[in-house]
């Protein structure tokens, strides 16, 4: 190759290369203004950005001031119901064991009852009926008596009934 196209070569390099660092050059200044109206912008938002972080950050302090708050109202209120329910207990365990006394005793005050009545029932029957049997039995002694004499003696053959007549 000769010296003369060389040289040519090396200048359209050296053009193209010249051109390519204008084009980035280009570039980048179309990026350094588009930068710098983002850096604009942004700056323009970050107050609005800031004083919402600022208000987040208090809701969440507040939020957690309250969950704290409704927390302890809430063990407050599972302490109390635990104490109710603790009295609750020892008045039903006290309601049943003295319920468990007195049926106890209404069974010892009837059973009393019972054998009382029963005594009363078996005195009526030996104090009454005893001697209502002994009457029934000597007014019927009295009754044959009377009717053995009244029919004056014995009674014949004739008038023997079928008792009489199996001894006879």
């Amino acid at each position: 190759m000769d010296n003369q196209n060389l040289l040519y070569v090396m200048t359209a390099f050296v053009v193209i290369a010249g051109l390519s660092l204008f084009l980035q050059l280009l570039c980048m200044f179309g990026m350094y203004r588009t930068l710098r109206g983002l850096q604009e912008k942004v700056t323009a938002m970050l107050p609005k950005v800031e004083s919402l972080i600022e208000a987040s950050q208090k809701a969440v302090v507040e939020g957690k001031q309250q969950i704290l708050e409704v927390t302890a109202k809430t063990n407050e209120i599972l302490d109390s119901a635990r104490r109710q329910l603790v009295k609750v207990e020892e008045v039903v365990n006290d309601a049943t064991s003295r319920a468990k006394v007195q049926m106890d005793r209404a069974e010892l005050v009837l059973d009393d009852t019972m054998t009382r009545a029963h005594e009363a029932v078996a005195l009526v029957h030996g104090g009454v009926m005893r001697p209502l049997r002994e009457i029934h039995g000597l007014a019927a002694g009295l009754r044959a008596a009377l009717m053995h004499l009244a029919s004056g003696g014995r009674t014949s053959v004739e008038q023997a009934t079928q008792d009489e007549e199996m001894f006879i």
